[in-house]
């Protein structure tokens, strides 16, 4: 146990961008650069859902690396990305999921993955469903776990088979 803090100073995590015009690349390399103050070299290839292209990197760096490379990321709003980072000791994980039409989502993950909905936010849904005659419960839950900005990015994800793709990691110096 470290005397300093009960939270973890570094995490890992991915950095998705699932569609992009090849104008944009060398942009947004250096915005992940910028985020992580290193050098990010990514290796892009096409993207056969809509003929731009994609590509992904692993990152390490401070807790919160995610929310920074997230913000910078959206500056382009012709983009299709995700973010995520790993839950550490102490912190939970992070998903940031980004799609034109939708603009961005987060979410708190598990360490399985799962988008995590809290207490107070499932209290104050339920409060919405019975003072609200118009408000639609179900609705409000899938918007709260990601689901439209998973299904407009599944056709993306579909492309990412990656086997013999070389591995890209974006490194930040922590401490």
């Amino acid at each position: 146990m470290r005397a300093s803090s009960q939270f973890a100073d570094a995490t890992a995590g991915v950095v998705y961008i699932h569609s992009s015009p090849a104008a944009l690349c060398p942009h947004i390399e250096w915005a992940l650069s910028t985020a992580l103050s290193t050098p990010a070299k990514l290796r892009w290839t096409a993207q056969p859902a809509d003929g731009q292209l994609r590509a992904s990197g692993d990152w390490i760096g401070p807790v919160g690396t995610a929310a920074r490379i997230a913000q910078s990321l959206r500056a382009w709003p012709v983009l299709r990305f995700e973010v995520t980072e790993d839950p550490s000791e102490g912190v939970d994980g992070e998903r940031y999921s980004f799609v034109p039409a939708l603009g961005l989502w987060h979410g708190s993950t598990g360490a399985n993955g799962d988008v995590m909905l809290g207490e107070m936010r499932l209290r104050a849904l339920l409060q919405a469903a019975t003072e609200l005659s118009t408000f639609d419960l179900g609705a409000e839950i899938d918007r709260a776990l990601g689901t439209a900005w998973d299904e407009d990015l599944e056709a993306f994800r579909q492309g990412t088979d990656c086997t013999g793709a070389e591995v890209t990691w974006l490194r930040r110096h922590v401490g």
